[in-house]
């Protein structure tokens, strides 16, 4: 009869310890992004189980034609930007659970974007282009997968708050910022 009660017991102790595994995003991730407007480099930090803290350096790109240039062209320019962005990746467990991968941080993930553009540089077609200084935070919500092994892309969307600044470094003007992402990457 002891051997049966023991038997039993290992089998629901051990069954539930395998339920109740966490599973957790990766140590460190490396990689390189390119959307529909821009080129990033980036790197994602884990700070606990479901939460990383990524960083990216990048250049941000913009499009526009306007009837101030007398050609009528569209015109381009990327300017440097610089991201910090903690994220928290709330359905890890869930997707590993129904067997889907995890790995590379493969899940859906709400953040809080604090970008900085700074007026160090601007790529253009046009001279005499510039960006002002400008800070934004942008809370999103967004999900991240994988295309093979080191492939991947990511899609979010957020709203938040930006602010420009003159050239002395005062506070010049603010209002709302819309945020739609669409990259794909590699990672290393």
């Amino acid at each position: 009869m002891k051997k049966v009660i023991v038997l039993f017991l290992f089998l629901v102790l051990g069954n539930s310890n395998i339920k109740a595994q966490n599973y957790s995003v990766e140590k460190s991730l490396y990689g390189v992004q390119t959307g529909v407007l821009g080129v990033w480099g980036y790197n994602e930090l884990r700070l606990a189980d479901e939460f990383s803290f990524r960083t990216e350096l990048g250049l941000d790109g913009a499009l526009w034609a306007n009837s101030f240039f007398s050609d009528g062209d569209v015109h381009y320019l990327l300017a440097p930007v610089i991201t910090l962005e903690p994220r928290w990746y709330y359905n890890l467990n869930k997707r590993a659970d129904r067997g889907r991968k995890t790995w590379n941080n493969a899940a859906n993930f709400l953040s809080l974007d604090v970008s900085l553009h700074p007026d160090l540089f601007v790529i253009s077609d046009r001279d005499h282009v510039g960006v002002p200084n400008q800070i934004s935070f942008i809370t999103k919500w967004g999900i991240k997968r994988n295309i093979g092994k080191h492939f991947g892309y990511e899609f979010g969307i957020g709203f938040g708050y930006g602010s420009y600044f003159n050239e002395k470094g005062y506070y010049d003007s603010d209002g709302t910022v819309v945020s739609l992402d669409l990259k794909i990457g590699y990672n290393f």
